[in-house]
């Protein structure tokens, strides 16, 4: 074996840690009738990736319809039902459907029925965890959780209303 060969073998691999976020774990943020969970805020994917789960009660509504500029937004029904507005179209996602946003298209969800829904949801990358960290943080400070405060916080993350839908 030649002293490259050796020193191939001999030295230690570093290897990214593997994350495991139980049933009980992930940073919990709670959005007036949404209460989401975070499985992963990009700490662990080079920020390339999150995830979270987030359980929309009955009747909630979603955000105003808005556009992202820089990140992709995925949508992977648990349980229940979620309506998707994405432009003039209305889609009803059920329980197995996977629903993938690209950066700029019109999009927003809503919970219309009586029981509540279940989704996962990714952003790629990640840039977008933190918009629901500011949003739980201005409900924290008083502030109510009004059209235009989801539209301010918006402003942070290259996302902005879809206003021709509204």
């Amino acid at each position: 074996m030649s002293m490259t060969e050796e020193a191939k073998t001999t030295e230690p691999q570093t290897r990214p840690a593997v994350s495991v976020v139980g049933p009980a774990d992930g940073e919990t943020i709670v959005l007036g009738t949404t209460r989401m969970r975070v499985l992963e805020d990009g700490s662990h994917t080079g920020h390339r990736l999150a995830i979270a789960e987030s359980v929309l009660a009955p009747h909630t509504q979603g955000p105003p319809q808005h556009r992202h500029a820089r990140h992709d937004e995925g949508f992977y029904i648990l349980s229940g039902t979620v309506r998707f507005t994405v432009g003039n179209d209305d889609y009803d996602a059920t329980a197995g459907t996977l629903v993938m946003v690209p950066p700029g298209t019109p999009h927003t969800f809503a919970n219309v029925t009586d029981q509540p829904a279940v989704m996962l949801s990714t952003f790629t990358p990640d840039l977008y965890v933190q918009y629901f960290r500011d949003l739980q943080q201005a409900f924290a400070d008083g502030r109510p959780l009004t059209r235009q405060a989801n539209i301010e916080a918006m402003s942070h993350y290259a996302t902005e209303p879809a206003t021709d839908f509204d």
